[in-house]
């Protein structure tokens, strides 16, 4: 039976959510998870001022699916002022979440008190998220991690205080900011901070398939699961999770020339998205994916991803992914 989540008012169901991840879960790849089925696409982090401020590129990142009931919008900052502002901007856009990184552990954002940094200081994170609740009215989520490192494992006392401040729902990357991504997620720690809170709690970090996933939500006693890494060359992913864990109708997982199709679609809205040029680039890493997936040839996988115009990737594309294809131009 499926969990019956809601995050205020909006239903979350499957809880199976797609995490953000800088430069790959952009608009084009929200769209094609979520037209599998996902219970939560969430927009690549935004940095807030930089967004109000219409620096080139960052709109474009939160450009956002807007008015879509399964995505929310993810912003980042130091200031409470530009946090708000940013908040107004995307509920005015038609977002209908909005939820705050306190979580991503890159040195440009730590460094600039933003992200897991805030960590080490809950009272100006909690002024944070009281500006942002303060100026919308949409639903509020926080996502973070266990603490900063070892000595300073603080993520439920900052539940416990967000929960009070009006946040919806928190989902917690099993490892601390020092950990960056090494090692293990250590799912059995965010069990405390389920505990701590009545708020629904969402486990991250190395859930890749439904065993690992059924091991997460036991460990964890977590509502939900978010989806980063696994998903990758796999948009299907979520799905084929929320199926398996929750007795729903399978995807179909496309093969052969479905698969062609499915990418070269893929392929055509990063174009379309992106503009040619900076398309083609963008596209590159998930065409990657999509081919170590199918084991293509390397000297054609290396044709896909060096040959400039983006007409014959298409056209290359077939090769590629198709077995029966592929086959052909190794023979």
């Amino acid at each position: 039976m499926t969990p019956n989540l809601h995050i205020g008012d909006l239903p979350l169901s499957p809880p199976v959510l797609l995490a953000p991840l800088a430069g790959i879960t952009d608009l084009p790849f929200r769209n094609l998870v979520s037209s599998f089925g996902a219970g939560l696409v969430v927009s690549e982090m935004v940095a807030s001022q930089e967004m109000v401020q219409a620096k080139p590129g960052v709109r474009e990142k939160a450009e956002l699916g807007f008015g879509a009931v399964n995505t929310s919008v993810q912003i980042a900052g130091r200031d409470a002022y530009w946090m708000g502002e940013a908040a107004k901007m995307a509920a005015g856009n038609g977002a209908q979440l909005i939820d705050i990184n306190m979580g991503c552990p890159a040195k440009k954002v730590t460094n600039g008190y933003s992200g897991s940094a805030l960590l080490k200081d809950l009272d100006h994170a909690l002024g944070l998220i009281e500006a942002v609740i303060a100026a919308v009215d949409l639903p509020v989520t926080l996502k973070t991690r266990l603490g900063w490192d070892e000595h300073l494992m603080n993520a439920a006392e900052l539940a416990v205080r967000a929960e009070a401040a009006g946040i919806k729902m928190l989902t917690i990357h099993g490892r601390t900011r020092c950990q960056f991504y090494k090692g293990q997620a250590d799912w059995s720690a965010i069990h405390a901070i389920k505990d701590a809170v009545k708020i629904p709690v969402i486990a991250n970090g190395d859930i890749v398939d439904a065993a690992t996933a059924r091991q997460a939500l036991k460990l964890s006693g977590a509502d939900g699961v978010m989806i980063g890494r696994g998903a990758q060359g796999r948009p299907w992913a979520l799905a084929q999770i929320a199926a398996d864990l929750y007795g729903l109708p399978k995807p179909s997982i496309p093969e052969g020339q479905a698969l062609v199709e499915m990418v070269q679609g893929h392929y055509a809205a990063m174009l379309d998205f992106y503009g040619e040029e900076l398309g083609s680039r963008v596209a590159r890493k998930h065409l990657g994916w999509y081919m170590d997936g199918v084991a293509t040839l390397p000297a054609l996988r290396k044709n896909v991803l060096t040959t400039r115009s983006s007409n014959d990737v298409m056209a290359l594309l077939g090769a590629a992914l198709d077995p029966a294809q592929n086959q052909e131009v190794a023979a």
